[in-house]
């Protein structure tokens, strides 16, 4: 899991946890943004075993993408299967507001770059992935009904990845 802005506190749930500062971790960055803990908290939610990033860096930062995906690598070698990603961010849509949660079903690469550009590692997929379908769909219905039943209401849209830090101006939205 990786934990977004103002989701950090997950990570005091999660049961028999140990957690890691990036600051420990070889080739792990900093974060510089304000909230994120910079740590990898490891243990249990329910019957599953977890990891989490307790915040993250971001491209925005001035790292290189390389450098931001490179914790997503280290979890495929720990073994992990299920990402599950958060993060706050503007919406564009009028029927969002703010504090609304919403399920990505669809996104736009619009950041100029890819973080699978460089050398090909046969060790976390193809050369050309297929992207028809990352977004997994018995999963995001899993969270839909659980928004359902909590009242929340379930919001679908697609994410459009800008490099930040800025905001989005009047044309881009």
């Amino acid at each position: 899991m990786i934990l977004g802005s103002g989701l950090g506190d997950f990570a005091n749930e999660i049961e028999d946890s140990f957690a890691i500062s990036y600051s420990d971790i070889p080739h792990f960055k900093r974060s510089t943004v304000q909230g994120h803990a910079g740590k990898l908290v490891f243990g249990k939610v329910g019957n599953k075993t977890v990891v989490c990033m307790q915040g993250r860096y971001h491209f925005y930062e001035g790292h290189s993408m390389q450098d931001v995906v490179f914790p997503i690598r280290v979890f495929k070698l720990l073994g992990v299967s299920k990402l599950v990603v958060t993060n706050a961010s503007g919406g564009i849509s009028k029927m969002l507001n703010n504090g609304d949660l919403m399920i990505i079903r669809d996104h736009i690469n619009n950041m100029g770059t890819n973080p699978l550009i460089g050398l090909n590692d046969d060790r976390f997929g193809p050369r050309f992935p297929d992207m028809s379908e990352i977004y997994n769909k018995h999963l995001s219905g899993i969270v839909a009904d659980h928004m359902k039943k909590l009242g929340l209401g379930v919001k679908k849209g697609v994410y459009i990845a800008f490099t930040g830090p800025s905001y989005e101006t009047p044309a881009e939205i």
